[in-house]
């Protein structure tokens, strides 16, 4: 005869392993949540962490392939090295610019462009179409075009300039002409981009609001700055996200239209990276440089991100 106490703890030891058993069998959410997440974590992690990782560790060690002799832990020395690398200042500085220049013109121009889709038109799909192009383009494919647009002597905006009246520039000379140029080229390029994603915010404004300012007597260009700009500052975040970090990352149109020239005048940060590791092999000054590009990605991301929680 079992006493009170054997029937307590087999009565105890059968709801815990009910319990474990259930809690495989029926998760709650939480726990169903991070089983789904998990394979996508690990792939994170995976293509993500770990490269990153790498490449910090890397960033660490004199790493050259064309001196044969193996890795060894600088420290900082490729840090301290980048502080006194003009080169450095020079790429990074036009990084900037460029970034400063061409994220704001996209935004205008994909904004006047994705208005313009918006529009009323009968056939709509040939708009939005056109808008896609742009951005379907490569972006060497893109720079080889537009390189041969500002050619001095068959370009076609030379050809335009003299037939107005204005004699051809050299673009590719200069350097203000030549970053210009590739300004111009990667505002044409990215604003499809912009336009796409503030014409997906247009379509979720409701037209009632419209018609609602329209019985109160409120004009097209009050309605653009009362209902439709405040209503798109959740598209425009996002696209200014993405094309800043982009923009921190500029490598194709530069590359393919000047080569950095003339001399290291429109240069970018991932070029030199792209020198430095690809070109000189030396893994390890390539790596710091590609820190810093990560550093600044991130920190303007938080930026960005900072931005929409003070607003939300």
């Amino acid at each position: 005869m079992a006493t009170a106490s054997e029937t307590t703890l087999v009565t105890t030891h059968n709801e815990s392993g009910t319990k474990w058993w259930t809690r495989f069998l029926d998760p709650s959410e939480r726990t169903l949540g991070v089983l789904l997440l998990m394979p996508a974590a690990l792939l994170l992690t995976l293509i993500i962490v770990y490269p990153v990782c790498r490449l910090i560790w890397t960033s660490f060690q004199n790493l050259s392939l064309t001196s044969g002799v193996p890795a060894t832990f600088a420290g900082l020395e490729n840090y301290s090295l980048m502080l006194e690398d003009p080169v450095f200042w020079e790429t990074t500085w036009n990084t900037v610019l460029i970034t400063l220049i061409t994220v704001p013109g996209a935004l205008l121009v994909g904004l006047a462009l994705a208005l313009m889709a918006n529009l009323p038109f009968n056939v709509k799909w040939p708009v939005r179409l056109s808008l896609l192009i742009p951005w379907a383009l490569p972006l060497s494919f893109a720079g080889l075009i537009f390189a041969w647009f500002f050619h001095s002597e068959y370009g076609v905006v030379n050809d335009v300039l003299r037939r107005i009246g204005i004699e051809g520039v050299i673009w590719f000379n200069s350097a203000n002409w030549a970053f210009a140029a590739i300004c111009l080229t990667i505002i044409w390029k990215t604003s499809s981009f912009m336009a796409l994603i503030i014409l997906a915010g247009l379509q979720t404004i409701p037209r009632s609001l419209y018609e609602a300012a329209d019985v109160d007597g409120a004009g097209r260009l009050r309605q653009f700055f009362e209902i439709t700009l405040p209503l798109l500052k959740p598209a425009i975040v996002v696209a200014l996200i993405f094309r800043t970090i982009t923009a921190l990352q500029t490598f194709d149109i530069p590359f393919t239209m000047t080569r950095g020239g003339p001399g290291t005048s429109t240069a970018t940060l991932a070029m030199y990276i792209h020198q430095n590791t690809v070109d000189f092999l030396d893994l390890g000054y390539g790596s710091a440089l590609a820190v810093v590009m990560f550093a600044l990605s991130m920190g303007v991301t938080a930026v960005y991100l900072r931005m929409i929680r003070a607003k939300g």
